[in-house]
């Protein structure tokens, strides 16, 4: 039988450091950067910690539209689940279009 590698954590709690962390987040080979930090941290995190978090990738002068290599922005990806309501006003406020 195989074992899990990973176990679920609920209730994380969610420092600046915590959110900073997804800053740092390298791509695989060809995929954009800046996408890629957005994608993670939008899969990963709650909505108040997201908004945190774009502060934060905005101040360093980040791309809140950049793309996939299928030429989605977090954005257009988020408007195509129901679920994403306050995602997309906090990509929108951020400048995202």
């Amino acid at each position: 039988m195989l074992k899990k590698d990973k176990e679920k954590v609920i209730d994380e709690v969610w420092t600046e450091d915590r959110i900073r962390e997804f800053l740092d987040q390298l791509p695989p080979a060809g995929v954009n950067t800046d996408f890629h930090m957005l994608w993670k941290a939008y899969q990963g995190m709650r909505a108040e910690h997201f908004e945190i978090f774009l502060g934060l990738f905005k101040a360093q002068n980040r791309d809140v539209n950049a793309t996939n290599n299928d030429d989605q922005s977090v954005l257009t990806i988020a408007l195509e689940h129901s679920q994403s309501g306050d995602y997309v006003r906090i990509l929108r406020d951020a400048g995202a279009q």
